[in-house]
């Protein structure tokens, strides 16, 4: 890429706002970092090329947060579980159990089908941000409300995977469902709860559910299958496009004439959500990944980002970036990265 005459930031600013672009190089970056953006994440709509693609992901995206309002209030069977367990010849405990639990695992398979669902969005928008010929950069540009798209579900998989960890109940009653439902079954006694879950979507479940961040394990395993499932397509093309999302949501967030602009005080936790969610899909699917020190990614501008925050708001972020991800621990991952994320 040529390099770009140098300007003012605030002059940089103001030709950004006086073209009406939501997405636009800011020319005063060192672009041997790659290229940097500002991205209009609270106002992008789709134009007419995008609209198919946006259209089946809004379908998809409109059903998010119910998702995680239904998981922040999840209060689990706790009580009801302790009683039926601790009084094992009480049918009356055993049954108001049960009844407390059925309804509880329908809401945990709502979640993962959730999950499935997620995983074909992310597919289409990947297809749509990475085909060929153009750059991802160029996608990115061209291609806003898709890009917003592809943010949102990061955000909500940050978000509901914080809201999983924190949240045992989740465990425990499928655990209890399970065990139930095979000593029913054993004892030939009906189970009015299994046509919600069988046995082989239980299994299914059982694996999800066991991932201490379930949704972005559906993400990354989404994300390495599209590379793997579309050999036609340079690799370069989807680590490309994650590398440049972490890129414009690191300038967003780390230039306050930038970050001045946000009308919502939600879009810098989202912006932090976002650049953390794609350095791990990248992390996953470039071979040596997002800490070695040939990664097109900032890590040290993105973690001084992340701890420039009050440390309460990042916690979980960073413990995502120091164990959900899956090469932090090669010896081709910079000590100094790793220094700093500990």
């Amino acid at each position: 890429m040529p390099q770009l005459k140098i300007v003012s930031l605030p002059l940089c600013l103001d030709r950004c706002v006086n073209m009406g672009n939501l997405l636009k190089v800011l020319a005063c970056t060192d672009f041997e970092q790659g290229p940097n953006f500002f991205l209009d994440f609270e106002n992008a709509q789709p134009t007419e090329s995008e609209r198919e693609v946006w259209d089946q992901v809004n379908i998809v995206l409109k059903d998010a947060r119910g998702i995680l309002e239904d998981l922040q209030a999840y209060q689990g069977a706790g009580v009801e579980i302790r009683e039926a367990i601790q009084h094992p010849n009480e049918e009356s405990l055993q049954d108001k159990a049960w009844e407390a639990v059925v309804p509880l695992v329908g809401m945990l398979k709502k979640f993962y089908e959730f999950s499935q669902r997620l995983e074909v969005a992310l597919h289409g928008l990947l297809r749509a941000l990475t085909s060929t010929p153009d750059s991802p950069t160029q996608h990115l540009e061209r291609e806003q409300a898709l890009a917003k798209q592809f943010a949102e579900i990061l955000h909500f998989t940050l978000r509901f995977d914080e809201l999983k960890m924190t949240n045992p109940a989740i465990q425990n009653d499928f655990s209890y469902y399970r065990r139930t439902l095979n000593r029913m079954r054993i004892n030939n006694i009906p189970a009015e709860g299994e046509y919600e879950v069988n046995n082989e979507l239980a299994n299914r479940m059982s694996l999800f559910y066991a991932e201490a961040a379930p949704m972005l394990k559906t993400l990354s395993d989404a994300t390495t299958k599209f590379v793997s499932e579309n050999k036609n397509l340079p690799i370069e093309n989807t680590t490309d496009c994650l590398s440049t999302m972490a890129s414009i949501c690191k300038v967003m967030l780390e230039t306050p004439e930038y970050r001045n602009r946000f009308a919502s005080e939600e879009t810098a936790p989202f912006c932090l959500r976002v650049m953390v969610g794609v350095i791990i899909l990248y992390d996953y699917v470039h071979p040596v990944g997002a800490f070695a020190k040939s990664s097109k990614i900032d890590m040290k501008g993105c973690i001084k980002v992340l701890k420039d925050q009050p440390a309460n708001n990042v916690e979980g972020l960073l413990n995502a970036l120091r164990y959900t991800t899956k090469h932090l621990n090669d010896e081709t991952a910079s000590k100094q990265i790793k220094t700093l994320l500990q």
